[in-house]
C-alpha cells in the first residue's frame, strides 16, 4: 500500500499499512542487523560506523549514493517503548548540526494483524521543513517505508 503524507508547520508525517504484526516492525527498527538491511531510499548504501539501538544510543552511518556521494548522518535514540514508539533526534554526523530534527516513530497494530507505521518529523523551522522536502524527503521516506514494508516480508516467509 502507498505511503501516504501530510506537512504543516515544521511537520512532515509519513504513514504506511505494513502487512505484519507490530513486534515484527519494532524489532526491524530497533535490531542492529535488520535496521541496516532496509534504512534509506532505494539505491543508497548504508555504511555504518557506530551502532547501539538503546535509550541514550547512538546509530552514525553514511548513506552513499550510486555516485558515490556520502551523506553523514547520526542517530540519538531517545525513547524506546516496544512495541509501540521510538524517539530519535536525525541529523548529520556532527555535533549541534542546526538541521537535526525530532522523529517519533508509532507503531499501531491493528485487528487484521496488519501495523499502521506513523513517522512524524518535527523540524526546527518550517524553512528547514520545505528544505528538507525540496530535497526529497516525503519520496525518500516513502521508499524507506517501502523497503520496510518489503524486509519484514521477507522476514514473515522465513
Amino acid at each position: 500500500s502507498p505511503c501516504q503524507a501530510w506537512a504543516r508547520g515544521r511537520v512532515i508525517v509519513l504513514s504506511r499499512v505494513i502487512d505484519a504484526p507490530r513486534n515484527l516492525v519494532y524489532d526491524a527498527w530497533t535490531d542492529p542487523d535488520q535496521i541496516q538491511a532496509w534504512f534509506g531510499p532505494e539505491g543508497m548504501a548504508i555504511e555504518t560506523k557506530e551502532i547501539d539501538l538503546r535509550p541514550g544510543g547512538v546509530w552514525r552511518f553514511d548513506m552513499v549514493a550510486p555516485d558515490g556521494t556520502r551523506y553523514t548522518n547520526r542517530m540519538v535514540f531517545l525513547r524506546m517503548e516496544a512495541p509501540a514508539r521510538i524517539e530519535v533526534e536525525h541529523g548529520s554526523d556532527q555535533d549541534n548540526d542546526p538541521g537535526r530534527f525530532r522523529m517519533l516513530v508509532t507503531f499501531h497494530e491493528q485487528s487484521d494483524g496488519k501495523t499502521v507505521l506513523t513517522l512524524r518529523q518535527m523540524h526546527p523551522s518550517s524553512e528547514q521543513r520545505k528544505r528538507t522536502i525540496g530535497f526529497g524527503a516525503v519520496e525518500y521516506g516513502g521508499q524507506t517505508l517501502s523497503k520496510l514494508a518489503a524486509h519484514v516480508a521477507k522476514i514473515r516467509r522465513h
